[in-house]
C-alpha cells in the first residue's frame, strides 16, 4: 500500500466509499483529489472491530483536516456493523415505549443515542446518518418500522432525544429524508418515488420533526429523492425550492446538507454521475454522496471542478467525532452498561412482539 500521510488540504464534496476491508492504493489516489471529503462505509467493510479501527485509522491519516468517515447505523434492519457492537433496536419500538410511558421513551431514547454514537467514536467513525425522522403513515416499503411514530409531536420529541445522546457521546447527527419520505410506498433505491400532496399538508406534518430538531442545532439533513411534483418537478435534492428557499431561508437551517447517494434508481434519471452530483451542489447541498459504483465516482472526480466555499466547508468540519472513547475500555464504563440494559430489554420486547 503507497503510504501517504497528514497532507494538508480542505476538505471537498463529495463522499465516496471503498470496495473491501482495507484500503488499496488506487482508492488512496481516489482519497486524496481534493474534491473527497469523506468515506461511507458499507456491511462488505466490516470484518472485526480491530480490522475496522484499522482502517478508519488509515483513512484518518491520508489528510488533514481528515476526511470524514459516516455510516448508516440507525438500528433495526440498518445497522452496517453487528459483530461487537451491540444490536441498536428499530426505532419504531421507541415510538410503541412513547404510547406507554412518554417519559421513559426520552430517557431510553437518550440512552440509545448515546450508545450508539459512543460505539461507533470508539472505533474511529465520525457520524452515522441517523435519525431517520420521516413519519409513519404505514405504508412505505422503504421507511416502514425505521420510522419512530405517525405522529410527528412524537416523532419530535423521541429524535430530539436521541439527538441529544449522540451529542453528548460528541456525534453530529444527520435527520432525513427531508422534507419527508414516509407518505409515500415507493423505495427510491429501486425506483422513482412521487409524494403528490401540497405544500401546507407537508409543513404541517412531516416538516414538524425536522423544525424541531433544527431549533435545537441539528448539525446535518439529508433531502429524499422524492419529487414534489406540486412545488417542483425535481426530487427534493436537487431542488433549489427546497434546500434554498425552504430549508435554508424558511426554516433556518444552517448545519451540512447531505445529498442521499447518487447511485439510486431516482437519481439516475437526471443526467451522468457528474452532472447529476453538479446539480445536487448548485441546489445548494455541501456534501453529495456517490456509492457502489467506482467508475462513476472516478468521473465524477475528473469531471467536476467545484470549490465550496468557506461556510460550506465549516459546516463539514462541524461533523467530526468530538468523542474519545476506547473500544477495550467501552464495556467498564457506567454510562455503557446502563445503556445496553436497557437496549437489551428493548430488543426483547421487540423479539416477543415479532413472535406474536
Amino acid at each position: 500500500m503507497k503510504k501517504v500521510e497528514g497532507k494538508a488540504m480542505s476538505l471537498g464534496s463529495v463522499m465516496v466509499d471503498i470496495e473491501g476491508t482495507r484500503l488499496q492504493s488506487f482508492e488512496i489516489d481516489r482519497l486524496m483529489d481534493p474534491l473527497v471529503a469523506g468515506v461511507i462505509l458499507f456491511r462488505r467493510n466490516f470484518e472485526s472491530v480491530e480490522q475496522i479501527q484499522r482502517l478508519t485509522k488509515a483513512i484518518h491519516d491520508l489528510r488533514h483536516p481528515r476526511l470524514l468517515i459516516g455510516v448508516d447505523h440507525e438500528g433495526g434492519r440498518v445497522q452496517r456493523f453487528r459483530e461487537g457492537f451491540t444490536h441498536i433496536p428499530p426505532m419504531r419500538v421507541l415510538g410503541e415505549l412513547y404510547d406507554q410511558d412518554e417519559k421513559h421513551s426520552y430517557q431510553v431514547a437518550e440512552k440509545m443515542g448515546w450508545l450508539l454514537a459512543a460505539e461507533l467514536l470508539s472505533v474511529g467513525v465520525d457520524f452515522s446518518f441517523a435519525p431517520v425522522v420521516d413519519l409513519d403513515y404505514g405504508g412505505s416499503k422503504v421507511i416502514g418500522d425505521r420510522s419512530f411514530h405517525g405522529n410527528p409531536v412524537a416523532v419530535g420529541n423521541l429524535s430530539f432525544h436521541l439527538m441529544l445522546g449522540m451529542r453528548k457521546a460528541g456525534m453530529a447527527s444527520v435527520a432525513k429524508h427531508f422534507p419527508g419520505h414516509g407518505y409515500i410506498e415507493a423505495d427510491t433505491h429501486l425506483e422513482v418515488a412521487v409524494d403528490n400532496r401540497g405544500f401546507a399538508d407537508i409543513q404541517q406534518h412531516d416538516m414538524q420533526p425536522f423544525l424541531r430538531l433544527i431549533e435545537n442545532g441539528l448539525d446535518a439533513v439529508m433531502p429524499a429523492h422524492v419529487i414534489y411534483p406540486r412545488m417542483d418537478s425535481l426530487p427534493a435534492g436537487f431542488s433549489e425550492f427546497w434546500l434554498k428557499s425552504v430549508l435554508r431561508h424558511q426554516c433556518h437551517f444552517e448545519g451540512a446538507i447531505i445529498s442521499d447517494d447518487m447511485s439510486m434508481k431516482a437519481a439516475k434519471a437526471y443526467g451522468s454521475a457528474p452532472e447529476r452530483v453538479l446539480k445536487a451542489l448548485q441546489a445548494g447541498c455541501d456534501l453529495v454522496l456517490v456509492c457502489n459504483d467506482a467508475m462513476a465516482a472516478d468521473e465524477v472526480l475528473s469531471k467536476i471542478n467545484w470549490h465550496g466555499d468557506t461556510l460550506s466547508h465549516a459546516r463539514l468540519i462541524r461533523l467530526h467525532g468530538h468523542g474519545k472513547f476506547e473500544y477495550q475500555k467501552l464495556k467498564f464504563d457506567p454510562l455503557w452498561q446502563a445503556a445496553v440494559s436497557v437496549v437489551n430489554n428493548l430488543n426483547q420486547i421487540n423479539d416477543q412482539q415479532e413472535l406474536i
